[in-house]
């Protein structure tokens, strides 16, 4: 027990003991006086009275030795569980505290980097079909490049065949036209 615990014990002890002896001390006269008066119990305090106030504090001596020491132990037992509880309680709840903070922290750089690797990969996206265009537009232009020269050739032949046939053609529709043969 610590000093503080015994000085209170020790004041508590003295102050139980001073009400006894007073209270004793002030009854006397006043017992006393009534036996003059002609009626009821005289008590006149002698030897038992002090056997009485010994008996008081042996008892109060051996409670607290018996009883209040080992109630006040296991109580101050009790209060520094429940401290070290709290203790621990708040350790674990700082620990998960600081696990939820980092589990937050790595949602938020996983989600920053998942969104830094999105944008890389629509870039890439986006140049693959800019190529992609740029190819089948080149390759359209040269087939339509193709058609056209093919589609001019082969007016030209066809002009030229018409050419060599002019001539007979003309005849056939003069001799038409006219009903007889020029």
């Amino acid at each position: 027990m610590g000093h503080t615990g015994m000085l209170r014990m020790t004041t508590g002890i003295g102050a139980i003991v001073s009400v006894v002896v007073l209270l004793a001390l002030s009854a006397a006269p006043a017992l006393a006086a009534s036996g003059e008066s002609g009626g009821g119990v005289t008590v006149i305090p002698d030897w038992t009275v002090t056997i009485q106030i010994a008996n008081f504090l042996f008892l109060l001596f051996a409670l607290n030795i018996i009883l209040f020491r080992p109630i006040r132990k296991i109580l101050k037992e009790r209060r520094d569980k429940f401290k070290a509880m709290e203790s621990a309680i708040e350790g674990a709840a700082n620990g998960a505290r600081e696990k939820e903070n980092a589990v937050a922290q790595a949602i938020r750089e996983a989600r920053a980097k998942g969104l830094k690797e999105k944008e890389a990969l629509v870039q890439q996206a986006e140049e693959e079909e800019r190529r992609l265009v740029e190819a089948i537009n080149a390759k359209a232009q040269a087939e339509l490049e193709q058609m056209r020269l093919k589609i001019a050739r082969e007016a030209e032949q066809a002009g030229r065949s018409l050419q060599a046939q002019v001539d007979v053609f003309a005849k056939e529709i003069t001799q038409k036209i006219l009903g007889r043969a020029v």
